[in-house]
Order: C-alpha cells, then sequence, then structure tokens
C-alpha cells in the first residue's frame, strides 16, 4: 500500500512498540519535529516542483525531516547528538543522496529482524517482508529472531521461520536470511529441543529472554539452569548466545531484564558470544553518563567492569528498538551509542532494528548513516566520534564476524541475486509506504498482549 494522502513521513517518529513494551507517547519536541517536517515537504516540494509524495520519496524527503528534527530537538535543548545533514541537502537531490544514501561497499546485517504474518491474515505476508526489508531497505541480511512463549504458544514457530527463509532462498538470496532457535531453558523440554533446532533447522545462533518464565519468574544466566543452557550451546557447537535484556515486560521480572549476570557468565565462558539484545535499555530510564547502580543500559556497563569483561570481548551490545526509540531523543542517542563503544568496544556493537514491528528499516538506517555524538560530549565523557569506519563496522562488519561470514563474499551474492536485481528494477519507480506494524498505544499493547496468551 503506498501513501495517497502523501501524510506519511520517510523518518517514523511514532509511539509504536515492537510488543515487548508500553508504546511510550511522542514529546512536544517528537510532535513539533514532525510538524516541521510536514511544512517543510510542502515547501521544498513546490521549490523543486514535485509532487508531496514525490518529494518524500527522495533523499532530499529524507534529509528534510532530519534537518527538521535536528531543528525541533536545538528547540528543546537536545543537542548532545544530531544529524549531520547538510541545510543544502532539503534540496541538492545529489547532496541528499550522497549524505543519506549507502557508502561504497557498505553492508548492512541486520542482527534482529522479526517476521509477523502482516498485514493480519493475509497470506501476503512473506511478499509484505521481502518488499519491507530487500525492497525498501538497503539491509544485505538479516537474522529471524523470535519472541519469548511457551512451546506450544510461539507467535512464529521455528517451521514458519524456515518456510520463510526458503521463500528468499528460492530467490537466490540464500546467503540473506538466517534463523535464531528459541530457547528458555527455565521451562520444560526446551533444552531437550536444541539438539533438533541445531540438526533439523540449522540455527546460526540460540535466542533467549532471561525474564521470561513460568509463572511469570525469569532467571539469570549464572544461575545453573542457565549454564546448563550455555553447556549444551556449548557442546552443540552453535556458540552464540542472543539473549533480551532491557524493555523489562513487567515488575515481576525486572531484575531478570537486566545485565548483571552478563559479565558473569562472560567470564566464566569465553568462548562464547554473548549477544545481548537492547542493551539493557528502557524505555522509562533516562540514559545519560554511565553511573554505578543506575539501571537501563548502564547495568550492562557496570556487569563488564565488576567482573573483569574489557572492551573488545565476548560480549556484544546489540541496538534493535534500542536505536530506534532513541531516534526520538538524541541526547540520550549519543550517550548510549557512547558508552556501547567506549566499554563494549567498537568492534562490539552491532546493527539491529526489530523490524518488521517498525516496518522497513530504512528510517533507522538513514538516521543512523548521518547520526553524530556532539563534539562536548565526546570530549567530557571520553565517547568516540562516529566515523565512517566505525558506522561500517557498527552497520554490518562486526556481526559478520560474530556469525562466522566474510562480508565481502556475502557482498557479492547480495549485489547480483535475483532480490538484487528486482531491486534495481524497483528502485526506478519505488513505492515505500512507512507504515508501522507494531502497538501503538497502550489498549492495542494489551489486546496484543491478550492476543498471544
Amino acid at each position: 500500500m503506498t501513501d495517497p494522502l502523501e501524510t506519511r513521513l520517510p523518518i517514523k517518529l511514532d509511539s509504536t512498540s515492537n510488543g515487548e513494551f508500553v508504546p511510550v507517547p511522542l514529546s512536544g519536541a517528537n510532535r513539533a519535529a514532525n510538524r516541521l517536517a510536514h511544512e517543510a515537504a510542502s515547501d521544498f516540494s513546490k521549490k523543486l516542483g514535485f509532487t508531496r509524495r514525490k518529494f518524500l520519496v527522495s533523499s532530499c524527503g529524507a534529509a528534510s525531516t532530519l534537518l527538521a528534527f535536528n531543528t525541533a530537538n536545538a528547540a528543546a535543548g537536545k543537542t548532545g547528538g544530531f544529524f549531520d545533514v547538510a541545510p543544502e541537502a532539503a534540496l541538492d537531490l545529489q547532496l541528499a543522496r550522497v549524505q543519506t544514501g549507502p557508502a561504497k561497499d557498505e553492508f548492512i546485517f541486520d542482527v534482529q529482524g522479526h517476521f509477523i504474518d502482516t498485514p493480519k491474515g493475509n497470506s501476503k505476508g512473506p511478499e509484505v517482508f521481502i518488499k519491507d526489508v530487500f525492497m525498501d531497505s538497503d539491509t544485505d541480511v538479516m537474522v529471524l529472531s523470535f519472541t519469548p512463549s511457551t512451546r506450544a504458544d510461539e507467535p512464529v514457530t521455528i517451521q514458519a521461520a524456515d518456510a520463510m527463509r526458503r521463500i528468499v532462498d528460492k530467490l537466490e538470496g540464500t546467503h540473506r536470511l538466517l534463523v535464531h532457535g528459541r530457547v528458555n531453558p527455565n521451562q520444560p523440554g526446551d533444552l531437550e529441543t536444541m539438539d533438533e533446532l541445531k540438526e533439523k533447522w540449522h540455527v546460526s545462533a540460540w535466542k533467549t529472554y532471561t525474564q521470561y518464565g513460568p509463572q511469570g519468574r525469569g532467571y539469570f544466566l549464572s544461575d545453573e539452569v542457565g549454564v546448563r543452557f550455555i553447556e549444551k550451546a556449548r557442546a552443540l557447537g552453535v556458540k552464540t548466545i542472543c539473549v533480551h535484556k532491557g524493555l523489562p515486560f513487567g515488575r515481576q521480572s525486572y531484575e531478570h531484564s537486566q545485565c548483571s549476570d552478563i559479565g558473569v557468565v562472560a567470564k566464566r565462558f569465553p568462548d562464547v558470544n554473548f549477544l545481548i539484545y537492547h542493551s539493557g535499555f528502557v524505555t522509562s530510564v533516562p540514559e545519560g553518563a554511565y553511573q554505578r547502580g543506575h539501571d537501563g543500559v548502564d547495568t550492562l556497563v557496570q556487569s563488564l567492569q565488576e567482573n573483569g569483561v574489557p572492551p573488545g570481548s565476548n560480549v556484544y551490545a546489540e541496538l534493535g528498538s534500542t536505536w530506534r526509540f532513541l531516534m526520538r531523543d538524541p541526547e540520550q542517542a549519543a550517550h548510549v551509542i557512547g558508552k556501547l563503544v567506549k566499554h563494549c568496544g567498537p568492534d562490539n556493537v552491532l546493527w539491529g532494528t526489530d523490524s518488521i514491528w517498525y516496518g522497513s528499516p530504512q528510517d533507522q538506517i538513514q538516521a543512523f548513516r548521518t547520526f553524530q555524538i556532539a563534539p562536548r560530549l565526546r570530549e567530557r565523557h571520553g565517547y568516540a566520534e562516529i566515523t565512517a569506519e566505525l558506522r561500517a563496522k557498527i552497520f554490518g562488519l562486526n556481526a559478520a564476524k560474530v556469525y562466522g561470514l566474510s562480508a565481502s563474499e556475502v557482498k557479492k551474492y547480495t549485489s547480483r541475486d535475483a532480490l538484487a536485481r528486482e531491486r534495481l528494477a524497483y528502485m526506478e519507480n519505488p513505492q515505500p509506504h512507512y507504515l508501522t506494524y507494531g502497538p501503538k498505544t497502550r489498549r492495542a499493547f494489551l489486546q496484543y498482549l491478550k492476543e498471544r496468551i
């Protein structure tokens, strides 16, 4: 579906949730940013002689939207991070393409994707997924992950995920989609099915939720049941564990959503890679400079420090939903990206988008391509500048190493396979819809939870 009313912006600031947290209403600065972006689109489209829709789909549409966000954020005093876009890019298509488009040889490996059957009940769900991820975004490779559930009530089963992978494979996209195996070792049967997940479904890593379990109680990876899980993963030779940390489901297991166990198991099992999904981020916890004893991302930093786990270790911080939420607040975004690069290491921060809950991930990609930490924060807190080299690592090179892929070899396939050829033709007349699919209100969120139970 396209946007006949021409009302949707190419960079989406809204309250959409991934179904794991209650949607958070937009701030006054966010609403002002959207308003300014709409005004700019109306003004600049006329100056270029474009229809409003044509302007919004163009690189100038993305550039002018990001510039509007900068203006609104600055007016609200949020200047610790910004989108580094030249004002001229709003009216200069070539400049806008350079600043919001892909760098040479860019490789984007999204380590947290979700296939959801949307539109609901529509058999074209796989087509929607392929369009959002591989047509309307610059994503090269994605890992299909899972949401927490009992084995009997999985919203997306391993069979469905594998079927999605096979659809992409038929398009010659053999190297484009990897699959997780969901394991919650604190519920009966999950440890026992790990052999099947590896041998039959060829999972590339394990996905677990430490805050999820029977009667609402979670577990820690450092608990006995968590250690059994890690040891089983090692024995099977699939030694990458992706663990949801942050975005707590509620108070009952809040402690298990935080990261105190990560440094413990990382030190004990140095041959296992621990990918910390969401990096411990909590929407209700303001992010600033690191503070010991502070919740959110700081629980990950503290756990690493207390256990003597240095930057560049076997712990990787993942940005799914975290970056998407922080696009709304560049000051917090600067602190989170700055802390993760500083304390986990520039080779240990991974790109993830949690799409397609948020529709196509292209807007998250364009926003991160242009994002920069303000010099004053870099100087005060020792944060790294987001250089082209660092951006390339986060976008995909780091994840390629974790998953044992050669980015250059994979890029050879993704630049010429059937999906690439189809996208080349599609880009002659792209029709992005700028829709999101996750719940946007508390009522919708509660209804989503009800449908899953």
